[in-house]
């Protein structure tokens, strides 16, 4: 199995696969014709989006997995409760079964679905978000719609939806990974880039993740704000707190501090959670990295338990978009330690509250 992030990072580790690499160009060059042919057509008109009878915010990003899109839309989404807005969150539901063209994850009283049915991020969103319905379905104007009909929503929040333009929208919010924000700068299968930089221009708001808490604009920054001509927020991502996995109790980062940590994920950036607890000092025994999204097996769960009682080590981690998946192997959930992160916008988030604030009230 091909090592995408490695191959997109052009690791030393992956020069053998140099053969592979010519080929992922030439797929690549139909990949940018075929993105390009779209979006003129939607540019001209040819292709037409849909528009709904409330305002839509589209939370999205130009590379593959991993710049953060959950917790910008739980902090977007609490933002707009707070000045008395009534969102509902759309999402396409990666990695859920398909079940009906509109499947509602929460009624903002209660989850109906799970992690299996309804994907790992959607139900991460329901838990995160009490009161706030959330629906999955591959038509975002249909799952759109229902919010508005059926739960009265008066603004949509689209989660992962810049390249799904056949939903017309009023804010563009589009993450970039700070450190690498065009990855190796070619497009699907040879990097990880979605759709060309130039496409930013369709953006509203441009949204700097995992930043260093004493970064300034590094030089990159500064070129994308300059040239898109948008506004450029930094943010970074923080631990809120650890949770036992069957939520009897929490406690903060620094309780992690010099302890044996047994840590598994299955994300896009597992090295952003390693990090973190480098950070915290834990004392990392072992750290298994799986494939974002994964479909966790009762033997995979088994594995990591035996090996987290063989290492006496104190505390089983992972993450909470891993934790929705294990959910149905409850005695196992038991014994896990949850980190949960939130976006953090710098320095402040009120710049990013105001704007918000600004363009939504000009619809």
């Amino acid at each position: 199995m091909i090592d995408w992030q490695r191959m997109w990072n052009d690791d030393e580790g992956v020069r053998h696969l140099r053969p592979t690499r010519v080929i992922l160009f030439f797929l690549s060059f139909f990949y940018r014709l075929i993105i390009n042919l779209r979006n003129w057509l939607y540019d001209k008109q040819i292709f037409t989006s849909a528009s709904l009878s409330c305002p839509v915010i589209s939370v999205g990003n130009i590379t593959v997995g991993g710049t953060g899109k959950t917790p910008c839309v739980i902090m977007v989404t609490k933002i707009l409760l707070r000045h008395g807005f009534k969102p509902a969150v759309i999402s396409r539901g990666y990695g859920g079964k398909k079940g009906k063209k509109v499947n509602v994850v929460s009624d903002g009283s209660n989850i109906l679905l799970d992690a299996e049915v309804a994907g790992d991020e959607p139900l991460m969103l329901a838990r995160a978000l009490p009161g706030v319905p959330v629906i999955t379905g591959a038509k975002r104007t249909a799952a759109g719609s229902a919010a508005v009909r059926n739960f009265g929503a008066n603004i949509i929040i689209c989660d992962d939806a810049f390249q799904h333009r056949k939903i017309a929208r009023d804010i563009d919010i589009v993450l970039l990974d700070y450190e690498r924000p065009f990855s190796n700068g070619l497009l699907l299968p040879a990097g990880a880039l979605r759709e060309p930089p130039k496409s930013l221009k369709r953006a509203d708001c441009l949204i700097m993740t995992r930043v260093d808490e004493k970064a300034v604009f590094n030089k990159a920054a500064h070129k994308i704000a300059d040239y898109f001509q948008r506004e450029v927020f930094l943010s970074r991502h923080v631990v809120r707190d650890v949770a036992k996995g069957d939520d009897a109790a929490s406690m903060p980062l620094t309780a992690l501090q010099g302890k044996k940590i047994c840590a598994f994920c299955g994300i896009a950036q597992p090295d952003s959670f390693r990090k973190m607890l480098v950070d915290a000092r834990a004392e990392i025994i072992s750290f298994d990295a799986y494939p974002d999204h994964y479909a966790y097996h009762s033997c995979d769960v088994e594995e990591l338990k035996d090996k987290f009682i063989r290492c006496h080590a104190d505390y089983l981690l992972t993450t909470e978009k891993d934790a929705v998946r294990l959910e149905k192997y409850p005695s196992f959930i038991k014994i896990l330690s949850i980190l949960r992160v939130e976006m953090e916008i710098m320095p402040s988030e009120k710049a990013l509250e105001n704007f918000l604030l600004r363009r939504v009230c000009a619809v």
